[in-house]
């Protein structure tokens, strides 16, 4: 009878784990297939660590034997200034951190009304609907580098009571006007990905085509486009950087200064770096929520 099993690719029953957890004594077998499981595992990592090392050997001696390296050395990567730039722009960062947060509510927000302004049906509709696509086209085709131009340093030279002069909310409001287009074309598509069914079937519960939309359409749509929302919010925090050509003293603006003081190019590169461990976190959280959006789709477990 064991052999037939086996030859029939059925698992020894002393190779499934008791369900009762108590008694369980696993075969033979199974021991065999877990402990060559974790020798494949360790030995690949072990191959990994070594690849890795020799890489990164070969990478270090193929730069610090170029012909230039000490002159770039001495230009990008200095001790020195990289001590003197580090606190400062960390001070500046906490500017960049807070434009993130605000500007990021702000575009989401905006960007939501703007995606349901063109999804609304029925003529009525229609001016709603054209100013909605005229915002999205003009600010996506807009580069953002212009648009803070004009935001940050043309809006002061009206000289009109009343609207402020601040680098930091000029800047902001910029970056709000630029990235709720992109943002709104992310939930107009999960909008749209929706099936005309689920609102068809909330009506025919009694619900509204407002309330269906708010209770159906977009809580599916939001959920949907957690990926690449997530991913316009990694570029709107590397961005934040632009509000420096106003003035604003952020973590790009303190490099700069002490750039133009010593002629020395590290701060750069410290606030670089800086910007680059801010944005890998949420890189990588981004990567896990797309992951397990991916899983839970595949066994059915997201509408």
């Amino acid at each position: 009878m064991t052999a037939v099993k086996e030859e029939s690719g059925q698992e020894d029953p002393g190779d499934m784990p008791d369900r009762g957890g108590e008694g369980y004594v696993p075969s033979q077998r199974r021991i065999d297939r877990e402990r060559y499981k974790r020798t494949r595992a360790r030995r690949a990592t072990s191959i990994a660590a070594l690849s890795t090392l020799v890489t990164g050997v070969v990478l270090y001696l193929v730069v610090v034997s170029a012909p230039g390296w000490p002159r770039t050395r001495e230009t990008f990567f200095n001790g020195q200034y990289a001590r003197e730039a580090f606190p400062k722009v960390l001070e500046g960062l906490w500017l960049n951190v807070r434009l993130l947060l605000i500007c990021g509510a702000a575009v989401l927000v905006l960007g939501m009304l703007i995606a349901v302004a063109r999804t609304l049906r029925g003529p009525v509709f229609f001016p709603l609907r054209a100013l909605a696509a005229a915002y999205t086209d003009f600010f996506r085709g807009l580069p953002l580098i212009i648009n803070l131009m004009i935001v940050v340093l043309g809006v002061p030279a009206l000289r009109l009571q009343g609207i402020t002069v601040d680098p930091v909310l000029l800047g902001g409001t910029a970056l709000t006007l630029t990235y709720s287009a992109y943002v709104a074309e992310v939930f107009r598509a999960g909008i749209e990905s929706v099936h005309p069914s689920q609102r068809a079937a909330a009506r025919s519960l009694g619900l509204t085509n407002r309330q269906a939309l708010r209770h159906v359409v977009l809580p599916q749509a939001v959920r949907r486009q957690v990926p690449p929302l997530l991913n316009d919010l990694v570029s709107l925090q590397k961005d934040t950087g632009l509000v420096s050509i106003g003035g604003a003293v952020d973590a790009v603006r303190a490099a700069d200064i002490i750039v133009g003081r010593s002629l020395n190019y590290t701060p750069y590169i410290v606030a670089g770096l800086v910007f680059v461990a801010l944005t890998i976190p949420m890189t990588r959280f981004t990567d896990w929520v797309t992951a397990r959006m991916d899983r839970q789709r595949a066994q059915g477990g997201t509408l």
